[in-house]
């Protein structure tokens, strides 16, 4: 585990709430990085899926699928996974 420290400048009005509720405590901004974290990994998940389908490329026949997972298979086999 990685131990962080740092300064965060809000405004007093949303640091009262925030402590208030609860948010400054080390697991809710653990919680609140991790939803952020995964809402940004969606995000560039789309934004791909969207240049895909922008650059009109053909789709790949079975043969060249089949050829693609035995490539993955075989490097992960080198790589001793």
């Amino acid at each position: 585990m990685t131990t962080l420290e740092g300064t965060l400048n809000l405004p007093d009005a949303m640091a009262k709430e925030a402590a208030r509720m609860g948010l400054l405590a080390p697991d809710a901004l653990q919680s609140l990085l991790r939803a952020a974290i995964r809402e940004r990994r969606i995000q560039r998940m789309f934004a791909a899926m969207d240049a895909l389908q922008e650059a009109k490329l053909p789709p790949l026949t079975m043969d060249e699928i089949q050829a693609e997972v035995e490539r993955v298979r075989e490097e992960q086999r080198a790589a001793g996974h």
